[in-house]
This record gives structure tokens, sequence and C-alpha cells, in this order.
């Protein structure tokens, strides 16, 4: 769900694109974004394509059964085109005609995107000891099913 109709209730055609883009990178990692957990450094699909990209590691984002089915030139651009998708200012996000056309032509000059929407930048232990409540008068414990 876009940011803007999730927090204000504020939808457009930029909403599809952000899911759109959320649809990309859950298909390239294999992992949904509704249930994601690799890692204690991220919270969610869109955290953890991100510090790919930024580290320079998004063919780690690809989901290892895909290994010998894709084009590394063309998994690069859909993570790319997904990113872009994904951002938080909805002024950035591209529309549905410019994504298909990024995706159609190898020539086109695809802009880099900047920090996606739900980016969480922070460091958090998950153990059974740590109360995810503040007030520790109610404890929820954050364990899929």
């Amino acid at each position: 769900m876009a940011p803007e109709y999730a927090m204000h209730g504020q939808f457009s055609v930029k909403s599809d694109v952000f899911s759109f883009g959320v649809l990309i990178l859950e298909i390239i990692s294999g992992q949904k974004n509704t249930s994601f957990f690799l890692s204690e450094h991220v919270d969610n699909l869109n955290s953890y394509a991100w510090r790919h990209w930024e580290n320079g590691t998004i063919l780690g984002l690809i989901d290892p059964t895909l290994k010998e089915y894709y084009s590394t030139s063309e998994m690069r651009r859909c993570i790319h085109i997904g990113l872009l998708c994904i951002q938080e200012d909805v002024a950035k996000r591209p529309t549905m005609a410019t994504v298909v056309h990024m995706l159609n032509r190898d020539s086109v000059q695809i802009p880099l995107p900047s920090t996606p929407a739900f980016f969480v930048n922070r460091v958090q232990s998950i153990n059974n000891s740590t109360a995810d409540s503040i007030n520790e008068v109610s404890m929820t414990g954050l364990y899929p099913r």
C-alpha cells in the first residue's frame, strides 16, 4: 500500500505505481513484503532492497532459485525500476507509461532512485527477552506462524 494512502488516505495513479514496484521486488526476491524477515537489520522488503542498492550488491536481492534463468542486465534494470516506483516522494515516482517504456527499451536513461517509502534506518535486536511494547504493560511478540 502506498504510504500517502496508508497515512493520509490520499490515492492517485502513483499509488498503483508504488504497488507495482513492490510487486517487482517481491517477484525478484521471492519474498513477500507483508511477511518479510531475512535479517535483524531490516524491517521490510523495501529496506532490504535499498540496502543492497546502496551497498552495490543489488544482485544479492535475487531469489537463488532463479540463478540460471535470468539476464543480469535485465534483472538490474527491473530492480532499478522497482526502486524508482517505491520512492516516498510521489512526484519522483514514474508513471506506468514511463515504467513500460523503461522496461521495453535498453537504451533509455533511467534516473537514480532516492530513498524508498518505509525505509527503516535502524538496527533492531529481536530476541525472546526484548519487549516490543514501550509501556511494558502489554507485550507483543513478532513471530511468524
